[in-house]
């Protein structure tokens, strides 16, 4: 039966033994993220001697990060099978989206209030100046989208950090690790869809640096519920 706390003896020991940890997480942070954009499909069984090969490290801190990833929820394990990417169904994702409205909202509302350190708004502006040259063209490009990714992870990351609440932020974290809920994740090709969102990025901030906590927090929680939305419309096609 398949169960994300049960490993194989060999990989279960990897977790008391700190054994090349840099290169364990390392290989835990690059597979994490390619489960959380899709390009490991839910599912999918994972073939360790290539999947080393492609990360560039050895069994043991391959197996480290397999054995993290399967207590972060998002791998399974089965005897005589290995690991797979877990699938996640259509309620999960919906309630992860709702958490992360709730909590992102927060944690505007929260930077408002507070107020933003200087760095961090120049880093924000930053974000939104660099999706604004990404979409100039019109359109987001197979060459854009891992830029636009990239900034639209560091533009919400910039805000948790900055809400300053360790809790909202690490249960955040938990409602991305369902793949199609993550930030990092971008299944639509739509202009306008992805113009639109992000508006809303300019408008968030646009919010929380006139000390808006209301409107901020009302802003955030649309702007990830408008992107469930999408994604809903997209699957249910």
């Amino acid at each position: 039966m398949a169960g994300q706390d049960r490993f194989p003896a060999q990989d279960a020991e990897i977790l008391s033994n700190p054994l090349r940890r840099t290169e364990g997480e390392e290989a835990t942070a690059i597979l994490r993220e390619r489960v959380l954009n899709g390009d490991l499909a839910p599912g999918e069984r994972l073939h360790q001697v290539p999947l080393a090969l492609s990360l560039g490290v050895s069994r043991t801190p391959l197996r480290e990060a397999l054995v993290n990833l399967a207590q972060e929820g998002l791998l399974e394990y089965e005897a005589n099978r290995g690991y797979t990417v877990r699938r996640f169904g259509m309620e999960d994702i919906q309630q992860a989206y709702a958490v992360r409205a709730r909590l992102e909202g927060f944690a505007c509302w929260l930077c408002a209030t507070q107020g933003l350190p200087e760095a961090a708004a120049a880093r924000l502006r930053a974000c939104l100046e660099a999706g604004d040259r990404i979409l100039a063209a019109g359109t987001l490009t197979p060459e854009g989208l891992p830029p636009y990714r990239a900034m639209n992870v560091e533009f919400h990351e910039t805000l948790l950090a900055c809400a300053e609440n360790r809790f909202v932020r690490s249960f955040v974290h938990q409602t991305q690790n369902v793949p199609m809920a993550s930030d990092r994740l971008f299944v639509w090709e739509d202009h306008a869809i992805i113009r639109r969102s992000h508006d809303d990025h300019h408008r968030i901030l646009r919010a929380i640096l006139a000390g808006q906590g209301e409107r901020a927090e009302a802003l955030m929680r649309e702007h990830v519920t408008f992107a469930w939305e999408v994604l809903r419309d997209l699957l249910r096609r």
